[in-house]
Order: C-alpha cells, then structure tokens, then sequence
C-alpha cells in the first residue's frame, strides 16, 4: 500500500507493484528463468527498506499536520489527498514512460526527489519555517514520483518469473509488504514519541536515499523498441483492451470502490484516533499495526483459497467479509480503551482486500498481451487509485459537516458496496475469473 507517504490505513486493492525494476528485457520479452537472482534481491532490499520507511512516515506526515501545524480536519485530508492525486493526473501517461525511459536512471531519479521533499521538512521545522503549503507540497512530489516509480515497476515479475509462479511471487511481496505495514507503525509511533513526528520524517527520507543507492548497482534496462506510434495511441489501446474485458473490467470497478473507500478511511484515522479516541502515537502505531497483520494473514492463504473456492467466489468471499468486519467493528471505537474494534476491524478488512489485490493482479499480468501489460496496469490505477483523493475528500467534507464519528460510520459501512457490486456482475456467476 510503494507507497505514498498518506495516512495508514487498510491496504488497497493493488496495494503496490510487483517487487521492480530489476534490469530485464522489456515486458514483451518472455521470462528468463535464468535471469541474475541476484538483481532481483537487491532490488527487493531497495523495496524493502523504502517501504518500511514510508509506513513510518504514513504515521508521522498527519501527526506533523493534526499536532505540529494544527490542522483542521479539512487539512488533513486534503493533505491525505494530495499524496494520492497524481495516481488521477499520471497513471496513464506513466504507463507510456515505463516502456519508453531507461528504467534504473528513473528509479534513482525519483528516489532522490523523494529524499528531497521529504528531507526538507525537519530542516524546515529545524528553522522554525515550516508550514501547511510546503507540508502538503512535499506531499505532492512524493506523491507523484510514486506513481511514475510504481507504474515503472509493475511489468517486472511477468518478465522473469514463469505464469505458473506468480501468484506466489505476488503473495510473497505483497507478505513482505504487510511485514513493513504491520512494523512500520509500531515503530513509527515509538519514534514519533520518542523524537515528534517532524524527526521520524528523517526516517523516510533516509530510505529513499538507501533505495537509490541500492538500485544505482544494477545494470540499466533498455527502454523498449520505439513502435512509431504516438503516446495518445498507446494509451488508447490500453484503455480499451481493460474497458473491452469482461473480467479486468468489473475488477477495476470493485477496485475503483473499495479504493475509494480505503483512502477515506485513511484519511479519518489519525484524525479520529487522536482527536476524537485520544490514542497517543504509540497507541495509535500499536493500532494501526494490525493492518499489517491482516494484510499479512491475507497475503499467507490468498493463493490456498483461490485454488480451493475458485478466484471469482474467493475474491467475493473474502471482501465482503472484509467490508462487514470494517463496517460492524470499526466505528466501535471510541477511546483508547477499547481500541481493539478499530484495530480487529481494520485487519479484516485489510485480510480481505490483500487477497482480492493479489488474485486480481495476478489475472491482469497472466491475461494481458506483454506489449500491452504496463499500460493495462497504467489503466487500471489510473481509474482505480484515481478514486483515492475523491475518497480522502469527500471524508473531510463528511467530518467538517457532520462530525468526524458520523464521517466514520459512513465510510465502514460503504466498505460492504464493492463487493456486492461483483455479485452483480459476470464475476459473481462463476467460480473462476477466466
């Protein structure tokens, strides 16, 4: 849930690229069993360590605007916005720079901007100068390198892992994703306790800058064969190869919700946790860990379940059962002592999404023509993750008008809608996707 220094909050739906960038022939080249493995863990390091510095930040970045900049509840969720608007502004033209940029030179590009903007906030509030505009600026570059960087990175595991494997190798990284989710906040609350939230920024800024490093000892990827057609052209085919379809298309759309959903959700959780609850960042890091372990227990048995109930059944299963623990648990809450509904709440939801994102992607890269995988997945998030800033607003406009309790027992409840939406597709009628 790559990752966009926002919020925490439950995974979503695609939560973040396939482990990347590891130097490979273009996505139309068929995989390479004997490809360096080497490459590929060092880039999996790079990840790693990123990832685990972003779920830190995920906590710090609201807390420095809810306790530092005393924001109101507006604020902060525009703030949640702005690290997620550019999935809407860029998913589709970043699908087109993938194939067209040596990929090793934009990672480590998009790293150092990214230890940049965020590196420049303690040293702002070192002088004494920081403030909401240059917060949510920095929100906004880092925000719109993640995107370039993921959408980059989503052709990877198709090009050096057989179709037979990649449902494990997706389940595996989205598991070495929940294990940062799950520590990152726990972590991230201690050190926000022990140093503010302005110094566990540093955190996130550092591991950028490790991430850079890591992926500048690996050996550039060309950019894929000029094909002469235009980049309008190129986003045209992609667009309408994922509309056409009658599975990626429902996908996208439960996607689309449940994102919507998740960035709400994200967006009302430190501001509800702290203001409304009085969690401190220690309790709310502790609470907020659970996300990762239900995104983790998701990640184990996605594949066991698939096999066993089918990937259409598996999928409606495991939301709606997902949605219903978020919108029976969740709103439950209402102060430090009995915390626990919001964390139960938030792993099930988490458990159910990690297994739809998981099983949903892995039909997307082995059902896609290769020439036309990073822009279906270009597509995908650009309709999908486009959906988070509408979320993360429309939840700071239910709390301004209604109460930020009232905001939260909305968004819970809604988490049920996507999937009883596939139920109403061709999705819902079959056990199996294909």
């Amino acid at each position: 849930m790559s990752a966009t220094p926002t919020a925490p909050g439950p995974v979503r739906p695609d939560p973040g690229p396939p482990p990347a960038a590891t130097p490979v022939a273009p996505a139309a080249t068929a995989p390479a069993p004997s490809a360096p493995t080497g490459h590929f863990w060092r880039y999996w390091a790079a990840s790693t360590v990123s990832h685990a510095g972003t779920a830190v930040t995920a906590l710090a970045l609201p807390l420095v605007a809810l306790t530092v900049l005393d924001a109101t509840a507006l604020q902060a969720t525009l703030l949640a916005a702005a690290g997620q608007i550019s999935w809407l502004l860029l998913s589709l033209p970043a699908g087109v720079v993938a194939q067209r940029v040596p990929l090793r030179r934009l990672q480590v590009s998009l790293d150092l901007v990214r230890f940049a903007a965020l590196g420049s906030l303690p040293l702002a509030w070192w002088f004494d100068a920081l403030t909401y505009p240059h917060l949510l600026f920095a929100a906004l570059v880092t925000g719109a390198c993640t995107v370039l960087f993921d959408i980059a990175n989503s052709t990877f595991l198709p090009a050096v892992v057989p179709a037979g494997q990649l449902a494990a190798r997706n389940s595996l990284m989205s598991g070495t994703g929940a294990v940062t989710e799950t520590g990152g906040p726990s972590a991230g609350g201690l050190l926000v306790q022990a140093a503010g939230p302005v110094g566990a920024l540093l955190v996130d800024a550092a591991s950028y800058l490790v991430s850079a490093v890591l992926l500048r000892t690996l050996p550039e990827r060309r950019p894929a064969p000029r094909t002469g057609a235009s980049a309008l052209r190129q986003i045209r085919e992609g667009w309408r190869y994922v509309t056409g379809h009658p599975v990626m298309l429902p996908c996208m759309l439960w996607a689309t919700a449940t994102n919507f959903v998740c960035a709400a959700l994200v967006a009302l959780t430190p501001l509800y946790l702290v203001r409304e609850a009085g969690l401190t960042p220690a309790q709310l890091g502790l609470v907020l860990a659970m996300d990762g372990v239900g995104a983790l227990a998701g990640s184990t048995v996605a594949v066991r379940i698939t096999r066993r109930f089918g990937t259409a059944r598996g999928v409606v299963g495991v939301s709606l059962a997902g949605g219903v623990a978020a919108a029976a648990l969740i709103p439950l809450t209402t102060s430090a002592a009995d915390a626990y509904w919001f964390a139960l709440g938030n792993a099930g939801f988490a458990f159910g999404v990690v297994i739809g994102s998981i099983t949903t992607r892995t039909y997307r890269q082995t059902q896609s023509p290769p020439e036309l995988l990073s822009r279906v997945m270009a597509t995908v998030r650009f309709v999908s993750w486009g959906a988070q800033p509408v979320g993360a607003l429309t939840a700071g406009v239910l709390a301004t008008c209604a109460g930020t309790h009232t905001a939260l027992w909305v968004v819970c409840t809604a988490a049920v809608l996507p999937p009883l939406y596939l139920l109403t597709t061709r999705v819902g009628r079959h056990r199996d996707f294909a």
